[in-house]
């Protein structure tokens, strides 16, 4: 299976936030912003192996900044590490006010994807080429979280 870099895959998405996105104190929906960072990342995961690939985990989500009502929402994503049939894209979340232009970061996260066959079973992915020493460093770090949450399973006796 020929390997593809990052570059391949990486997506900016945009999202205005309105006010049905809104929880009542007027700032984006926690639940809503992790929608758009998972279908950011999915559609990483997606394009990386040209078929089905679903979420099997979402690592700890901090909210650190809140998104207001009118604010764009940017998500980028970028595939960080994979392994046999699962890969990790990290997804960091900023906002934008359109009247200001002040763009700020509010969270990000890093989620598991698993390939699927057309039939539903796990599925190989295709190795991930780095590029650039950013790219490195993301997946060396990858390969640390990886490490962790499979400890941590193990831990749990799953």
């Amino acid at each position: 299976m020929e390997g593809k870099p990052p570059s391949a895959s990486r997506i900016t998405m945009t999202h205005l936030v309105l006010p049905q996105d809104a929880n009542p104190l007027g700032h984006g929906h926690g639940g809503v912003i992790l929608k758009h960072i998972d279908t950011a990342a999915g559609m990483v995961a997606m394009r990386h192996v040209r078929g089905n690939a679903v979420t099997a985990s979402i690592d700890r989500v901090d909210f650190i900044r809140p998104v207001f009502v009118g604010e764009l929402v940017h998500l980028k994503a970028n595939l960080n590490g994979v392994g046999k049939t699962s890969m990790e894209v990290g997804v960091r979340v900023e906002a934008e006010n359109l009247t200001t232009g002040e763009v700020r970061y509010t969270n990000s996260a890093y989620l598991t994807f698993v390939a699927l066959t057309v039939d539903g079973k796990p599925s190989e992915v295709p190795p991930l080429i780095p590029e650039t020493e950013e790219d490195v460093r993301r997946q060396h770090e990858a390969a640390e979280r990886r490490r962790m949450r499979l400890a941590m399973r193990c831990r749990e006796g799953q």
